[in-house]
């Protein structure tokens, strides 16, 4: 079974922390980047942030720089989104993706998760 699984969204108030988790199963993370993508209801998906298959350069929207950290973990075949300083901007279902490159066509997509900015 090949699969991409997304969690740790949630409700926060602006200016709070999240973190994402992009965990993989049935196949390896090491060779991949992982893009990550948002969609809020209403609007085009948009790109968010990428880190290379070997960890050595990411990439992150203009809105989200400076706020967004993604980070790999091979030896638990996952990645990570850190979100700080989160605005109401920021909501959306956020999705992890699975490509040869940054911003190139992905292989694999995961099922997505919530993440709503609130007070």
């Amino acid at each position: 079974q090949v699969q991409l699984v997304e969690s740790g969204g949630g409700l926060v108030q602006p200016g709070g922390s999240l973190r994402l988790s992009c965990a993989a199963s049935g196949f390896s993370l090491d060779y991949y980047a992982i893009n990550w993508f948002r969609q809020a209801p209403g609007k085009e998906r948009e790109g968010v942030s990428c880190i290379s298959s070997s960890g050595g350069s990411t990439s992150h929207a203009h809105s989200v720089k400076g706020r967004f950290t993604i980070s790999r973990d091979n030896a638990k075949n996952t990645v990570y989104l850190q979100m700080n300083s989160l605005k109401p901007e920021d909501t959306a279902v956020y999705y992890c993706a699975a490509g040869a490159d940054c911003w190139a066509p992905n292989d694999y997509w995961g099922q997505g998760t919530q993440v709503t900015v609130s007070s």
